[in-house]
């Protein structure tokens, strides 16, 4: 039987790849690699192509294999699929370990360090070899031997424990629902909002309105149903997933599971003779130490929880004069902002949503790209999906292709949460001398069309679009050809949301607001007053926003500098010292949202959270530029291009934004965007 995995010709064949090809398949690339990199170190003279080029050939090899399976884990997941995902896992974790421990292959790039040839190399050539010498050091190279062996076994265990908190994740979201007999028990959720949760039931053969954990449903429920008690439900339900608390409390529970993470990151880190995990992570990463992150962190708190008490003093005075008991509790507050909103500027989520269906949205976020950097984006219909719902586009420079990707919006069962960008294929230049283009997968969780009606999103649907497509651009638009710096590989974590915190910003400039809305039904834009109001809404909130960011910023942060495995509560005292420091919304003592954290426990950012303040500070400054010099100028436009998304991880971030800016970032720019300076 021929493994559509292993084809070595175009993009992954999704409808036929099944859970039983997933593990023969890489276990057949990983053998391949290993015995090509025995074959690389039988000599002991080595160039750039025959050691490190022929090792990235190996390895992208066994990328294009485990990407597909990684996304259908996240997309399509089940049973046989997450089993098949595990044991590849395993697999995979054992090579990388195997390979950042041999130390032949690292004297082959320090001899290719210290020669002739490397000063002939390209800035991205340099930037590949110096990223991997830290990376053996990282990996545990200079350990001894009875050493380097327990870092490798913490690596496995690493690498399962992850998967179990994120697969515990998944399983707590599923298993939590609600089964409501009539609308009439939802008072307040607008009808649009009310016939997905129909469908829901449907699906299961139920009637009625089925409440789940999924975001659609929960956002909706928290912010406009009129019934309390409902509200509280949800809150509490989706608060206490995966944990030893709440209405499914010890089920899927990962309490054991983050204090076991958490252990082993720790001594990974002692190993390499780190303090603390927090400096390990700092290590590649652009803020320059731990003590840094946390005086921005602080800085940035002392700076917006004024403003954030005073806008939830706003919401309780108005709560207050509807009739509500204040102090307002958790679940009340997305609710009571809502109708604030509504007072203050006569708009609602709900009125703007006919104005932003999917398919315009999509054509005007293009046509902004088109405006910015001179490329067209043009659907196709020739790439294999995973799903029926899934989108499939490619972009053109000059009429030529130069990338391709996927759009999957809507959530769905067996489907993770969130929205997020992967890469399916990464751009770099083969064995042959061809260029390989790069591929992404866009994915959200949108509501899905109903019955005749497109889907259709709220403004802040929109911006996150844009955010997981400005994070496409950065791996799509590259043009570095060695694929362990193209795109977003070897960008520093902490930079690499600054090209998609970028693009969000033209979701709130009139100009670009004009090609992005029309009604669904007759077309029309949205008219001037609604979009006046909405801009003059950008920063409703927005301190509030900021303190909750900042919240989990440093609760990753600190709990990744002060665990001590000895201490069985210290994961609830570091959320409640973070919630002390900066919060101005405190939850009831059952909330355990840490237990399913899935960017620090089962993502790539632990002790890295602050990433997304750290790079918005970097887009708003970029952004700034653009308001200076208008929105869609193409010379700054061409400049953040070529500075910026080009280059991926070819040079240091600091540099690569000095070469936009002319300077170093400004923290104001950020204080400045959200109205917290004037």
């Amino acid at each position: 039987m021929t493994n559509p995995l292993l084809q070595l010709e175009g993009l992954p064949s999704f409808p036929e790849i099944k859970a039983e090809h997933m593990l023969p398949a890489i276990e057949s690339v990983v053998a391949a690699a290993r015995e090509g990199i025995k074959a690389i170190l039988q000599s002991e003279e080595h160039s750039y192509g025959s050691l490190v080029h022929a090792r990235e050939g190996l390895e992208s090899r066994i990328n294009e294999v485990w990407s597909p399976i990684s996304h259908m884990n996240s997309v399509v997941n089940s049973v046989e699929i997450r089993a098949a995902h595990k044991a590849c896992l395993d697999i995979l974790t054992a090579y990388s370990t195997d390979m950042g421990q041999n130390r032949r292959l690292f004297d082959a790039y320090e001899r290719l360090k210290s020669g002739v040839e490397y000063e002939g190399l390209t800035a991205e050539q340099k930037k590949v070899v110096d990223n991997a010498l830290r990376d053996f050091q990282l990996s545990g190279i200079d350990l001894p031997e009875d050493e380097q062996a327990e870092f490798a076994d913490l690596a496995r265990q690493l690498s399962d424990l992850t998967s179990t908190f994120n697969n515990n994740v998944l399983d707590a979201t599923q298993a939590w629902t609600k089964l409501l007999a009539s609308a009439t028990q939802l008072p307040g959720v607008p009808a649009t909002l009310l016939e997905p949760m129909r469908e829901a039931a449907s699906a299961r053969e139920q009637e009625g309105y089925l409440l789940t954990l999924d975001m659609p449903c929960y956002t909706a429920v928290l912010t406009y149903c009129e019934d309390q008690d409902i509200r509280k439900e949800l809150y509490l339900a989706y608060g206490t997933r995966a944990s030893d608390r709440g209405p499914n409390a010890g089920e899927y529970d990962n309490t054991v599971v983050m204090q076991e993470i958490l252990a082993a990151r720790l001594r990974q880190a002692t190993l390499l003779g780190f303090e603390n995990f927090a400096e390990f992570s700092v290590a590649t990463k652009m803020a320059r130490s731990g003590q840094q992150v946390l005086d921005f962190l602080a800085d940035l708190g002392r700076q917006a929880q004024p403003a954030a008490s005073r806008e939830l003093a706003q919401i309780e005075e108005f709560a207050a004069a509807e009739g509500m008991v204040i102090p307002l509790e958790p679940w009340d507050i997305a609710f009571c902002a809502q109708k604030l909103k509504k007072s203050s500027y006569d708009l609602s989520d709900e009125e703007l949503r006919p104005y932003f269906p999917v398919d315009r949205v999509l054509a005007g976020m293009f046509e902004v790209v088109k405006r910015l950097f001179d490329v067209e984006v043009a659907s196709v219909s020739d790439m294999p999906t995973w799903h029926d719902e899934v989108t499939t586009y490619e972009i053109r420079r000059g009429g030529h292709r130069v990338a391709r990707f996927y759009v999957d919006l809507y959530a769905r069962e067996n489907k993770r949460g969130g929205a997020w960008m992967g890469d399916c294929r990464v751009r770099r230049r083969d064995e042959k001398g061809q260029l390989c283009i790069p591929v992404a997968f866009l994915t959200c969780n949108f509501n899905r069309p109903v019955a005749d009606q497109p889907a259709l999103l709220t403004h802040r649907e929109v911006v996150t679009l844009f955010h997981e497509f400005g994070h496409g651009l950065h791996h799509m638009l590259t043009q570095v050809e060695a694929a362990d710096v193209s795109g977003i590989n070897g960008v520093a974590w902490d930079a690499v949301e600054l090209p998609s915190q970028f693009l969000e910003n033209f979701c709130w400039q009139a100009e670009a607001m004009s090609l992005i809305t029309g009604h669904y039904q007759t077309g029309s834009p949205l008219p001037d007053g609604m979009l006046e109001r909405l801009l003059s809404a950008k920063n409703f909130q927005a301190a509030m926003m900021m303190v909750r960011q900042l919240e989990f910023g440093l609760f990753d942060f600190k709990l990744h500098t002060e665990f001590d495995p000895s201490e069985d509560d210290i994961i609830q005292r570091e959320i409640e010292a973070a919630r002390e420091a900066v919060a101005v919304v405190k939850p009831p003592d059952e909330y355990a949202f840490q237990h399913s954290f899935s960017h620090i426990f089962g993502g790539g950012y632990a002790a890295g959270y602050y990433s997304y303040k750290w790079a918005e500070v970097l887009s708003a400054d970029a952004f700034a530029k653009f308001l200076e010099d208008g929105i869609f100028n193409r010379q700054t436009g061409e400049k953040f291009l070529a500075s910026i998304l080009e280059k991926g991880g070819s040079k240091d971030a600091m540099d690569l934004f000095v070469e936009f800016r002319g300077r170093e970032p400004q923290v104001e720019a950020l204080l400045r965007q959200d109205g917290i300076l004037a």
